[in-house]
């Protein structure tokens, strides 16, 4: 091939629309994407086997890029592979699961007291929206939407501190203890008043930072005691 035609080939502005690989990608990434948030949002339980075919025909790809979002997130550790290479939703450990908390409860609570600092008005009206969802799921008994609606509330007020690097690694962190999260409430609904959701929401609209990082940690160790029942009667402690 010329120079001449390697050149027109490269700068063709509709050259794109007809690369297949870019479509190929899109497709894996869009795969990665919800099983992403799927395992965040603790709508896979640990032990579930993700069996390629099942998935490619469930998200309607082919076994290609259905197979590369699962080992693109087998190399993140948010899932494992177990008998001939089946790809499975992971257990947390007891120390792992201690962990995560740990790192949460620093990692969250310099995002709240960053937050505290510079949120607009409307970002945290936005979160006390979301809390009031929460509550309307718990006195529904509503806990499975009520486990997404907590993810989701993390999550914000962590976007809030916009702290990008900080906010990428707590995102992967509920990746990781998101399948279990559908034992949040194993132990029934927390007897706190007010809960550190609104406290949390207080110390924002009185922007301390004190505050916010307090009420963080609170969530995080008081709120969390379903889980950590759950991961100890699995490993028999």
């Amino acid at each position: 091939m010329s120079s001449r035609v390697q050149h027109d080939i490269e700068t063709t502005p509709d050259a794109a629309d007809w690369v297949q690989p870019i479509v190929r990608e899109n497709l894996s990434e869009r795969a990665y994407s919800s099983l992403r948030a799927a395992l965040m949002r603790g709508q896979l339980r640990p032990g579930e086997r993700l069996l390629l075919r099942p998935m490619s025909l469930r998200f309607g790809i082919s076994a290609t890029p259905m197979r590369e979002a699962l080992l693109r997130l087998v190399g993140e550790k948010a899932l494992a592979l177990g008998a001939r290479n089946t790809v499975v939703v992971p257990t947390l450990t007891l120390d792992q699961l201690l962990e995560i908390r740990a790192i949460r409860t620093d990692l969250e609570g310099r995002a709240a007291a960053t937050a505290a600092t510079i949120a607009s008005s409307e970002e945290i009206e936005g979160l006390a929206a979301i809390h009031a969802q929460i509550a309307e799921c718990h006195a529904s008994r509503s806990f499975e939407r009520a486990v997404d609606l907590n993810t989701e509330f993390h999550l914000t007020f962590c976007r809030m501190a916009r702290l990008p690097i900080l906010y990428e690694i707590v995102e992967g962190l509920w990746v990781r203890c998101g399948p279990i999260l559908s034992h949040l409430y194993d132990e029934g609904l927390p007897d706190w008043e007010p809960h550190p959701h609104l406290k949390l929401i207080s110390a924002l609209r009185e922007r301390d930072p004190a505050k916010a990082r307090e009420a963080s940690r609170e969530d995080i160790e008081r709120g969390g005691q379903g889980l950590l029942a759950h991961v100890r009667e699995k490993a028999g402690g």
